[in-house]
């Protein structure tokens, strides 16, 4: 009986409905944020995992560094010449 002579009530008002919303919105957020974020790991590993190679000979690395442009054309001749030993 005092709750609702304090004006308290036995029901929610006023602020009570808006922290619930927010309350509610936050935990939407980041539920739907962490499954994105889910995905997007799981779609990214198995992405890498197909394309990069797990053995590469000396020569294979060193032209992926030729056609990425680290090296020049005289550097990779250079280097291929010294790994084939001539």
């Amino acid at each position: 009986m005092s709750d609702v002579m304090y004006g308290y009530g036995t029901g929610m008002t006023g602020w009570g409905f808006v922290v619930m919303a927010v309350a509610q919105l936050l935990f939407w957020i980041l539920l739907l944020g962490g499954v994105a974020l889910l995905v997007r790991y799981l779609v990214r590993g198995h992405r890498d995992a197909g394309t990069t190679p797990v053995h590469q000979t000396p020569e294979q690395v060193l032209a992926g560094r030729y056609a990425r442009g680290e090296i020049d054309e005289e550097e990779y001749r250079r280097r291929l010449t010294a790994l084939r030993g001539g």
